[in-house]
């Protein structure tokens, strides 16, 4: 897709279809008075997320009950 230029009152005022857009892979300038001051991207994807990728056990002691100032503590 083409980098399209865009005043930055126009992108305040059409934001979401630009938005659109971007999200179909157009790449947007924003410019002040025609000088182009940003850019707006499409990001890459987010890559996915895989549960259990740390490992760790439990030693017998974390089931063991509180000790009473730790009680304490959380009831205040």
């Amino acid at each position: 897709m083409t980098d399209d230029v865009v005043n930055i009152h126009e992108a305040k005022t059409h934001l979401s279809r630009l938005i659109e857009r971007v999200r179909q892979g157009a790449t947007i300038t924003l410019a002040k008075a025609g000088t182009p001051v940003a850019r707006i991207v499409p990001l890459d994807p987010p890559s996915p997320r895989t549960p259990g990728g740390h490992e760790f056990t439990l030693g017998e002691e974390f089931f063991e009950p509180l000790p009473e100032s730790e009680l304490e503590a959380w009831s205040q």
